[in-house]
């Protein structure tokens, strides 16, 4: 009978490790957020460890603007669903593991559900609502959570909510970025990002699981770590939690895809936020009024009986956007474009 731990003998064989820390990552159930740039890296290297249970959470799609940086798809991969296609290549590197594919956007209405099952979640999201939900709700449910961001020759890893030996939970992200909603960072496509980042990133990400299960006592609870692939620098900053609360999640933005508004265009009221010169470069009609001046026209549309969709470059100014009127008018049906016009403009 062959030893079902033989394929792991070379991180058996660290100091400290053996047999013992073997079984912990068999036993461990892990739950990672996005399958793009760090998704990928990182469920390769849980798979490869031997981590029992992976399970995979995403929406999205394979598009040929994935492939320089998620390595996990082939351009035969185009147009089919991320979890479905990650998961059948990941028992193919592992099948002694188990896979569980879950093709859902993660939402306040089903995030406690989702992560309830699991040991430690992973996040590699790119937008900050979502990365805002995560935490709040590891934190509420008491769950670690592994951190990961990218931008151009920069990224960051840390991992928040983490159990202390004096009963306290280390640091977390609204303690780091408590303003991380209101941010107008530009996500990959816009500001764009080196691919070997992604890879370093996630491979970071993975590290942090690994140790969570085997040398707790090492993991970057409470401390972020940076780098900058442009010059190779790397640096650990200590990290202090806040006096705020966290007692309940932030409600979720309704998104609904290109394909969606044009089958019931009719149906919207349309609202481009972004600037002026991006409307008149290229636009799918609507009204244009830029985000930053969205206060002072948001008592109009009380007046609108058809549901609002609100539409930008990327998603995360008409996600912002969204909450400022819902702000106002908490009934009011309001969407936000997925993706943005980036999924449709030439």
């Amino acid at each position: 009978m062959s030893d079902p731990f033989e394929r792991y003998n070379c991180q058996i064989a660290l100091p400290g490790f053996g047999i013992s820390s073997q079984e912990l990552l068999h036993h461990a159930k892990v739950l990672i957020v996005g399958m793009g740039g760090l998704g990928c890296p990182t469920a390769q290297y849980l798979v490869s460890s031997g981590i029992g249970t992976i399970a995979l959470a995403d929406d999205d799609l394979v598009s040929e603007s994935n492939l320089h940086r998620q390595i996990l798809y082939t351009p035969q991969d185009i147009g089919t669903y991320k979890v479905d296609t990650a998961a059948k290549k990941l028992q193919q590197q592992n099948p002694a593991i188990s896979i569980i594919p879950y093709r859902l956007k993660v939402t306040s209405s089903n995030v406690m559900d989702l992560i309830s099952e699991f040991d430690l979640i992973v996040e590699g999201t790119d937008n900050f609502e979502t990365k805002c939900l995560l935490n709040d709700a590891c934190v509420l449910a008491g769950k670690p959570l592994v951190y990961g961001a990218i931008y151009q020759y920069e990224g960051q890893v840390s991992i928040w909510n983490v159990l202390q030996e004096d009963g306290t939970y280390s640091a977390n992200y609204r303690d780091v970025f408590p303003d991380a909603e209101e941010s107008q960072v530009p996500n990959c496509r816009e500001g764009g990002v080196i691919p070997t980042l992604a890879g370093i990133i996630g491979c970071m990400q993975a590290n942090e699981v690994i140790k969570y299960f085997t040398q707790p006592q090492d993991v970057l609870a409470g401390k972020l770590w940076l780098m900058n692939v442009l010059n190779g620098k790397t640096q650990v900053i200590k990290l202090r939690k806040t006096s705020a609360e966290i007692t309940a999640l932030p409600q979720t933005v309704q998104v609904i895809t290109f394909e969606q508004l044009m089958q019931e265009k009719d149906h919207f009221e349309i609202i481009d936020v972004r600037s002026v010169e991006e409307h008149q470069h290229f636009n799918i009609g609507g009204t244009n009024i830029p985000v930053e001046e969205l206060q002072h026209h948001v008592h109009s549309f009380s007046g609108l009986s058809k549901p609002l969709l609100v539409y930008c470059q990327s998603g995360q100014r008409s996600a912002q956007a969204v909450k400022k009127i819902k702000e106002v008018f908490p009934d009011k049906e309001v969407f936000s474009l997925k993706g943005g016009i980036n999924t449709i403009q030439p």
